[in-house]
């Protein structure tokens, strides 16, 4: 399951580094632009969670920093903004993923210890 998980991971971050860094009209839309920025960032930090379980700060540095870093990254292309509010949603997004990946594993190692 770590294994699958970490390489779920860098397909998701590779899926939203493409996304977020291309130009805004090659970008896919599949629902409204913050429900598309939480539901991305929530599975990376679910899968990264779940990849990594020991490493639940390095995981929030992980997302919080990638949220962030790829916000600003969009001040390159002309057809994209960086807002601080965009890092924010995504950031959060990504700390609940976060949080929700240990809950799986937490509760899920209870459950084998039965």
């Amino acid at each position: 399951m770590t294994k699958l998980s970490r390489i779920a991971a860098l397909a998701l971050l590779a899926i939203i580094v493409l996304a977020t860094l291309s130009p805004i009209q090659v970008r896919p839309h599949i629902a409204d632009a913050n429900v598309e920025r939480a539901l991305a960032y929530l599975l990376l930090g679910l899968a990264v969670a779940l990849g990594f379980p020991n490493r639940v700060y390095q995981a929030v540095i992980f997302v919080v920093a990638t949220a962030g870093i790829l916000e600003l990254l969009q001040i390159i292309d002309p057809s994209r903004h960086a807002r601080l509010i965009d890092a924010l949603v995504k950031a959060f997004a990504g700390v609940a993923g976060i949080v929700a990946g240990q809950l799986l594993v937490r509760t899920g190692g209870r459950k084998s210890e039965s």
